[in-house]
C-alpha cells in the first residue's frame, strides 16, 4: 500500500431508508360485493450497517464515497401483500475503527473484531394497511399508515491502528529502518526528519511460525500533545498498542531526557498510556565501541531505575533476535 492510500479519517453522510406506505385497497372481484379492505403493509426501509473486515487496513475505499443511502421500503399492495423491504447498505471498515457523531463528537461505538456488525442507521418501519384497521363498527376503513422516516446522520470514521507493538520516537530515531528490517514492510526511508507521515504496519515473523504486528508511528516532537507538528494525528494510533517500544538513537545528547520527553507527551495526551508495557531501545548502536557502550550501560542503569532497555542496530543487524525474543515475552506475559 502506498503512503498516499493510507486514509484514517473520513466524514460520511448516512441515510437509512424510509418505510413504505400501507395500502388502502378495497377488494374487488366479480360476484363478490363489498369485499372489504385488503390493503397490505408497507415494507421497512433499508438499514445501514457497519461491519469489521480484517482484510482492510485503511479507510481509503470510503474516501470518495461521502453519501451512503439505503433503499426505501415498497408500498403495500392489494390482497394483503406486503411491500418489499428497502435494500440494506453495508459499510466495511478495518478493525480499530471508531464511529463518532459529527455534530456532538460522541463516540457511538468501535469496531474491533472481524465480522462484527453494528447498525448505524435503522430503516423506517412500514405503515400498516387498511386491513389492520377493520372493526365491527368500521368494516371499510379507507385509511392506512404512512411509512416511518429513516434516520439521517453525519458521522466520522476514525481509524486507530491495531498493532501489538507501537514504535515511539522522535523523527530520525530509526523507526522506519527497524520496521523494514524486522518485517516485509517497505516504508520510505531517507536521512531527513518527518519521512513518515502515515503509520506503517508490518508483521514480524517469530519462532515456530508465530508472529506479531508492529506499527511505525509518525515521529513525535515536543509539544505534540498540544497539536504541534503532527499533533494528535499519530497519538491516537498508539492508544491501541499493548506494548510501546521507545526508540532513542545512540548519538542523542541525553538519552534519558529524550525518553522522558516522549513519555511526557503520551501522558499529557492520555495518562492511561503509561499503563502499557514499555521497552527502551538504543538504536544505531553500531556507532559505539564496546568500551563506550559499557560506559553508557552504567549511566543508564543508574538513570532509568529498572526501566528495561537494549542496544540494537537495524543496519548492522545487531540485537534484533534478542529484541524479538523480548517483545514476544512482553506480549505473552
Amino acid at each position: 500500500m502506498t503512503e498516499g492510500n493510507f486514509v484514517d479519517y473520513v466524514k460520511i453522510y448516512v441515510a437509512s431508508g424510509k418505510g413504505g406506505r400501507g395500502s388502502t385497497h378495497l377488494h374487488r372481484e366479480k360476484f363478490i360485493e363489498k369485499g372489504g379492505p385488503d390493503g397490505g403493509d408497507g415494507g421497512r426501509g433499508g438499514h445501514v450497517y457497519i461491519v469489521g473486515n480484517e482484510g482492510l487496513w485503511t479507510l481509503y475505499h470510503l474516501k470518495f464515497q461521502r453519501h451512503i443511502k439505503a433503499g426505501h421500503g415498497g408500498d403495500g399492495g392489494s390482497s394483503r401483500s406486503t411491500g418489499s423491504d428497502g435494500e440494506d447498505r453495508v459499510i466495511e471498515v478495518p478493525l480499530g475503527t471508531v464511529v463518532k457523531d459529527k455534530e456532538t463528537g460522541e463516540v457511538l461505538f468501535e469496531i474491533t473484531a472481524h465480522n462484527e456488525k453494528r447498525i448505524l442507521g435503522k430503516g423506517g418501519k412500514g405503515g400498516l394497511g387498511n386491513w389492520n384497521f377493520r372493526t365491527s363498527t368500521n368494516q371499510t376503513p379507507r385509511y392506512a399508515q404512512p411509512g416511518m422516516p429513516g434516520q439521517e446522520l453525519d458521522i466520522i470514521l476514525e481509524l486507530k491502528v491495531l498493532a501489538d507493538v507501537g514504535l515511539v520516537g522522535f523523527p530520525n530515531a530509526g523507526k522506519s529502518t527497524l520496521l523494514s528490517v524486522l518485517t516485509s514492510a517497505k516504508p520510505k526511508i531517507a536521512d531527513y526528519p518527518f519521512t513518515t507521515l502515515k503509520p506503517n504496519l508490518g508483521i514480524v515473523a517469530y519462532r515456530d511460525f508465530k508472529s506479531f504486528v508492529i506499527a511505525d508511528i509518525p515521529g513525535i516532537i515536543e509539544g505534540a500533545a498540544e497539536g504541534k507538528g503532527l499533533g494528535h494525528y499519530f497519538l491516537r494510533h498508539i492508544e491501541r498498542n499493548s506494548t510501546l517500544l521507545f526508540m532513542v538513537p545512540a548519538d542523542a545528547e541525553d538519552i534519558k531526557k529524550e525518553y522522558e520527553i516522549l513519555l511526557d507527551e503520551l501522558r499529557r495526551y492520555n495518562p492511561e498510556m503509561l499503563d502499557k508495557d514499555r521497552l527502551l531501545i538504543i538504536t544505531k548502536s553500531d556507532m559505539l565501541d564496546q568500551e563506550l557502550q559499557a560506559e553508557m550501560k552504567a549511566e543508564l542503569d543508574a538513570a532509568l531505575e529498572g526501566m528495561p532497555y537494549m542496544f540494537i542496530s537495524a543496519v548492522a543487524q545487531q540485537g534484533l533476535q534478542e529484541l524479538k525474543d523480548k517483545l514476544w515475552q512482553m506480549l505473552n506475559n
